[in-house]
């Protein structure tokens, strides 16, 4: 069994990143610029945003935050969105999710310009992604795939099981996973909620990558031996005795699960640091006129 390291390969990917940014600086080029939007005071969002901040300052870009309270209106913010787009200087930029109840998320995500939506969220990066175009990928899947990459996991022929549906992870690595190519060419299986015996399908997985957001859901009785397992949940929960008094776990029985694996992502420090790298690597295409010329 080999641990998938994301932080070995996210610390590998932001070396690379920092060496073009400085070769585009000694040409005179321009330097990458990264904005986020980030409303209200939500503790998780607050230290999301503190580590994109931190992770451009390691690799050369620019970036800022602009920050409002949370009673601002959805017109207001709108128009934040539409001074960002019209900025030649942003390259990019995000809006932390979750939002205030009475904005209306997917109408915000449409208003990002798609040459500057590098979270990968708009319908326009979706559906190019969807039919194999180049595209700005979201952070969680194109993590994924960069794991795959990087430990050189064959994936041709291989059968993929996909535990969840959502549209930040579960369908869009469902559709990378399936596409000609390297990593890709893989058969596909989504399961969800509804879908009866999930263990029948989980144990024909070759490569199971589990996101549904249920602490210790997949146990070993679930895993094939030799499969590679990739566990994007993470929750949090009372570990009375511990200096936090609280620990994370994924959505896998790690202890139980890893055994049986050739590859297994640890909970936190799997899949996880590579999902800011995959910002900056958009950023980067963005600045480089890489996507949409």
């Amino acid at each position: 069994m080999e641990l998938l390291d994301g932080k070995r390969i996210a610390d590998e990917i932001k070396a690379e990143i920092a060496a073009e940014v400085e070769a585009i600086k000694s040409k005179g080029g321009k330097i990458p610029h990264l904005v986020a939007i980030l409303i209200g005071h939500n503790g998780a969002s607050e230290t999301y945003v503190g580590h994109k901040e931190k992770a451009c300052a390691q690799v050369g870009f620019k970036s800022q935050v602009l920050r409002f309270e949370d009673t601002i209106t959805e017109a207001q913010l709108l128009n934040e969105i539409k001074k960002l787009n019209d900025d030649p200087d942003v390259d990019g930029f995000i809006v932390q999710m979750p939002l205030p109840k009475h904005i209306d998320e997917q109408k915000v995500i449409e208003a990002i310009d798609p040459k500057k939506d590098v979270d990968g969220f708009h319908p326009v990066n979706v559906g190019r992604m969807n039919i194999g175009l180049p595209a700005y990928v979201s952070a969680t899947p194109d993590g994924i795939v960069e794991l795959l990459r990087r430990y050189k996991i064959p994936t041709e022929g291989k059968h993929c099981v996909v535990l969840g549906r959502s549209n930040i992870v579960g369908r869009p690595i469902a559709n990378l996973l399936s596409q000609k190519g390297y990593p890709g060419d893989c058969t596909v299986t989504i399961c969800h909620s509804r879908t009866p015996n999930i263990k029948d399908h989980t144990l024909q997985a070759d490569i199971l990558i589990v996101a549904l957001g249920k602490a210790e859901f997949v146990t070993a009785d679930m895993v094939k031996p030799g499969a590679v397992v990739i566990d994007v949940g993470i929750t949090r929960v009372d570990a009375p005795g511990t200096k936090s008094g609280w620990r994370l776990l994924g959505d896998v029985k790690f202890d139980e699960v890893a055994p049986k694996c050739s590859y297994i992502t640890p909970v936190p420090g799997g899949v996880g640091p590579l999902t800011i790298v995959s910002l900056l690597k958009n950023t980067l295409k963005a600045a480089k006129k890489e996507v949409y010329g």
